[in-house]
Parts: structure tokens; C-alpha cells; sequence
């Protein structure tokens, strides 16, 4: 049952509608586990220390966390602490030019992989955002990635999908098949915990 579509038959007006998706987005937020998040950050902590490369990719919305997180990560913390060990990160959504001529020349199923056989090196991670962890895209990205020594780290969804079983590590947020908005949400939330807690971190130590 999609309970998002089931709050819309329900609901007296908009602002109703509006308050009871928040209160199922809390629910679905708290349901998400402290020690997928403990690791979640263990990896970045690793990638930053031994100045390891994070590629981050997602299709559709989840393509759109991935550049925010680019920046928010990169950028961001470098412009807000100063940090003199910042983090790499790079997201594979970013660049038009390539990804339609992978798709274009090659598969559309490739546009991940085809940027990391250029750019990835031994011991990078990467980080892959997708609600019902089926793209085929990332499964061969994440497939390829193992295979060649680094780290896969995946924000899902749902069920978790196929990624679940591929990936090192994940951060599940758990709801029925279909709720794209919570899960979505949830992703970007994600995303801001981290900078913000190394926007706090970062400058004392």
C-alpha cells in the first residue's frame, strides 16, 4: 500500500495533506539505523584521512542529491572550516557531455561505469543513491567498483533491491514500494547530517 496516496483520499485540504506526509516522513526518518549511519560516516572519515576519491551517482531526483552532495561535502566544508585535508568528492551526474555520449555511443546502463574506468583508482568509494536500488546503471557500477578494490556505499529504499545485497554498506530507509517522496527526502536529509555535523567537526580537530 502506498500510504502517500492514501494520505491525498484522506485528507480535508492541502495543509492536512501536508501534515500527515510530515509525520509519515518522521516515522519513516526514525526507523533508519544509528549503525548504518556510524558506518555511513566511518567511510567518509577513511576517504578524507587517506585522500581517497567518493563518487557519488543516482538517477532522476536521486541525481540531483548526488551534485548536492558533491557540493555540500566538497566545497562547502572546505569554504566553511578551512580544512587543510578536505574532502574529494565527485559526482558522476554532473557532466552532460559524457554521460550522453556514453549513453548515445555505448548503453545508457554504462554512463557510470564508463566515467569510473577513467577516474577511479584503488581504495576510492562510491556512493550510489537510489530508492528502489534496481538501476541497472549502479548495479554495474557497484559491480565494477568491487571488483577493482573500492568501497560501495549505497542510500536505498524500499526493500533495498539488488543493490543491498552488493554494497559494503548502506543506509536503508524502510517504506512501501512506490513512496519515491520519503525516501527522496530522506536521502537529502542524509546528505546535510553529514555536512553539518563536519561543519562542526572539522574545525576542532
Amino acid at each position: 500500500m502506498n500510504k502517500i496516496n492514501n494520505f491525498y483520499k484522506v485528507s480535508k485540504s492541502p495543509g492536512d495533506f501536508a501534515k500527515k506526509y510530515i509525520r509519515y516522513l518522521s516515522e519513516v526518518l526514525n526507523k533508519i539505523k544509528s549503525k548504518d549511519i556510524n558506518n555511513l560516516f566511518a567511510q567518509f572519515d577513511d576517504a578524507r584521512i587517506n585522500s581517497k576519491t567518493i563518487f557519488v551517482a543516482g538517477n532522476g531526483g536521486s541525481s540531483t542529491t548526488a551534485t548536492t552532495m558533491a557540493n555540500d561535502i566538497g566545497f562547502d566544508i572546505i569554504k566553511k572550516t578551512k580544512t587543510k585535508l578536505p574532502f574529494r568528492v565527485l559526482a558522476l551526474t554532473d557532466n552532460n557531455a559524457v554521460m550522453t555520449a556514453i549513453a548515445n555511443d555505448i548503453n545508457y546502463d554504462e554512463i557510470f561505469l564508463n566515467q569510473l574506468k577513467i577516474h577511479f583508482r584503488k581504495n576510492d568509494k562510491l556512493i550510489l543513491i537510489s530508492a528502489s536500488g534496481n538501476s541497472k546503471n549502479l548495479i554495474k557500477a557497484a559491480s565494477w567498483v568491487k571488483k577493482n578494490g573500492g568501497t560501495v556505499i549505497a542510500f536505498l529504499g524500499f526493500d533495498g533491491g539488488k543493490l543491498k545485497n552488493i554494497c559494503d554498506y548502506s543506509v536503508l530507509v524502510p517504506t512501501n514500494k512506490g513512496e519515491y517522496g520519503p525516501v527522496e527526502d530522506a536521502h537529502l536529509i542524509l546528505n546535510h547530517i553529514l555536512a553539518h555535523w563536519y561543519q562542526n567537526f572539522l574545525p576542532n580537530n
